[in-house]
């Protein structure tokens, strides 16, 4: 009894990418290949994939125009589009990132790294596959409230009020980014921090502090701890999601030079 393979679309102006692509990785998905966009959602009218890799530089329509018809389409807003682009620069990523993309793969590729971005994406069940995750910690209910209604369109957020349990919280979901406020009772934002790093899984998870308190010492505070950024309430919503792009931007080039290498 054959085993159906995961369908996936790939969008590439390059003919000889999508044919090479489709040869080295036959035996772990069933590719499709589309030269455009156009082609892209031609096909998407009979077949509905899995995942989506796309380029970005292409003649007509680019890649960023494309994920931002997908999105924008509630038929495919939740399939997984993954960038495979040789743009390796801050700006491409966060932007595509800001448009909604799952991740992304530099060009020229290693195929044991494609596969493992791929195989993430399409686990079953998990939490961290199609969007970025956030937890936002803050006692303040209604800040809460704000930072998810800011966010929840882009990213998986999660909520905490109470900051005593955030290591329980932690052993159920890996956030990609940690939004923490510096004044709270039992635990505050700076005693969290520690708490947060001596974790396998974060020790350089991107730490941005939300407060109404922000002065000089705090932020000089937070920087030393390792904090990636500090926001001062009440909350911008474009500053919030600028920041938010910028600071998830910078871990993903990280990660992505460290397991290339």
């Amino acid at each position: 009894m054959s085993t159906e393979l995961p369908k996936i679309i790939m969008v590439d102006d390059v003919s000889f990418t999508l044919i090479s692509t489709k040869e080295r990785l036959k035996q772990q998905y069933d590719i499709y290949p589309a030269q455009t966009v156009e082609i892209l959602f031609e096909m998407l009218e009979n077949v509905f994939p899995d995942l989506i890799l796309l380029d970005i530089n292409m003649p007509e329509v680019d890649g960023y125009e494309a994920i931002k018809r997908l999105k924008d389409d509630p038929a495919y807003k939740d399939i997984p589009v993954v960038f495979l682009t040789a743009r390796n620069d801050k700006h491409s990523i966060k932007k595509g990132m800001k448009l909604g993309a799952a991740d992304f793969v530099i060009k020229p590729f290693n195929d044991n790294e494609l596969i493992k971005c791929i195989d993430h994406q399409l686990a079953p069940g998990s939490i961290n596959a199609v969007i970025p995750v956030i937890l936002a910690v803050d006692d303040n209910t209604s800040i809460l409230q704000a930072v998810n209604s800011m966010l929840e369109d882009s990213y998986k957020v999660y909520t905490l009020p109470e900051p005593e349990k955030l290591q329980t919280l932690l052993q159920h979901i890996t956030p990609d980014l940690f939004i923490l406020d510096c004044n709270m009772p039992v635990l505050n934002g700076f005693e969290l921090v520690p708490i947060i790093r001596d974790i396998p899984d974060h020790e350089e998870t991107p730490i941005v502090f939300l407060t109404s308190d922000g002065t000089p010492d705090n932020v000089f505070v937070a920087t030393n701890l390792g904090a990636s950024g500090f926001i001062v309430k009440p909350i911008d919503k474009d500053i919030l999601r600028e920041k938010v792009a910028s600071y998830l931007a910078d871990f993903m080039i990280r990660r992505r030079v460290r397991t290339s290498v």
